[in-house]
């Protein structure tokens, strides 16, 4: 008999019990004995009986589904969030669905539609407080926040130690001898450009230096950012030696600017960036960067989650990824000309 064709009447036929017996011994019932599960167990392997995941989470008043939503699903830190929490969570049996919420009103009807209409059985959430979105968090389910601290005890959060990441960057600039060393930030209301902009400034302190506001500069996270920030401060002429760049793609945007002006990268500016993106090696000259790992957030949200659904617990840790800094040929040690 063809697997696909087999049912949970064949497999209690072939074992000789009840097929709510069988029901039982696939739903892992300890009012089983040994002796009848391991017959129904043999009946199932002999037949290739694959259960109806789909029926049996529906029985169980459960989805097998968690919820991620994100600003989108193009960028590369999302879509590798999302890929390492979907390959986490198939492993036991549940599954990920995505979506893209690009603003507060946006946000609140997935959370409806996907949360409070039962779909899901958790949620990860990115960024929660780049809005006002934070403001509809449901609590009927387990919900991860990933690249942002919890500020309420019922959720748990995923993020990368952006201050050990930060000091990383710029102790190795500071052991190349920069002094004057500029920083790009992303929006000033992400948990993690003020926590990578906070360690830039210690970093700088314990070394003696004291912050120069005009050497931070906000952007978007975008090429085009950090290329108008860069274009801005060689107008002005400030006399900088190093920059961090709070993320690859502003790097990227600001070793253009440099670039087009003739200023040679690492010879007069050394840059490094944040996040490793899989062009950062390929860029000329190579990038120097912190690399964040991407899939380890999304892992980790996913742990988080079945842990939360299968202890029936509120969900309140706050989990910290290392990073850990990858030097290439984007710096050197500063020209004493």
């Amino acid at each position: 008999m063809p697997p696909s064709r087999v049912t949970i009447r064949d497999v209690a036929a072939q074992a000789g019990v009840s097929h709510q017996t069988v029901s039982r011994v696939l739903n892992g019932s300890r009012h089983v004995l040994p002796k009848t599960r391991e017959r129904v167990l043999a009946a199932i392997a002999e037949l290739g009986y694959r259960p109806n995941a789909i029926a049996r989470s529906l029985a169980a008043g459960e989805s097998r589904l968690f919820g991620c939503i994100a600003q989108n699903l193009t960028d590369y830190t999302f879509a590798c969030i999302i890929e390492g929490a979907e390959r986490y969570a198939r492993d036991y049996g549940y599954y990920l669905l995505s979506a893209s919420a690009e603003d507060e009103q946006s946000f609140k009807q997935l959370v409806e539609q996907l949360v409070r209409s039962g779909r899901v059985d958790g949620l990860i959430v990115t960024q929660p407080y780049l809005d006002r979105r934070y403001k509809y968090l449901p609590t009927e389910v387990p919900v991860v926040l990933v690249g942002a601290r919890a500020r309420d005890a019922a959720f748990c959060s995923v993020m990368v130690d952006n201050v050990a990441g930060a000091r990383l960057a710029v102790e190795h600039l500071l052991s190349l001898g920069h002094r004057r060393i500029a920083t790009m930030t992303g929006p000033k209301v992400e948990d993690c450009v003020l926590e990578r902009t906070r360690s830039y400034r210690d970093t700088l302190q314990r070394a003696g230096i004291e912050l120069d506001a005009r050497y931070v500069a906000e952007g978007d996270w975008s090429a085009s950012s950090g290329y108008a920030i860069m274009r801005r401060w060689l107008d002005q002429g400030l006399p900088f030696t190093a920059l961090f760049a709070q993320n690859d793609r502003m790097a990227i945007g600001a070793l253009r600017a440099l670039r087009e002006s003739g200023i040679r990268v690492p010879d007069q500016i050394s840059v490094v960036g944040f996040d490793d993106i899989p062009f950062a090696a390929y860029l000329d000259p190579p990038l120097t960067t912190v690399q964040q790992d991407l899939h380890a957030l999304g892992r980790e949200a996913a742990r988080l989650l079945l842990g939360a659904r299968q202890e029936e617990q509120v969900c309140s840790q706050h989990i910290l990824v290392p990073p850990q800094l990858v030097v290439r040929q984007s710096t050197q040690a500063v020209s004493m000309d």
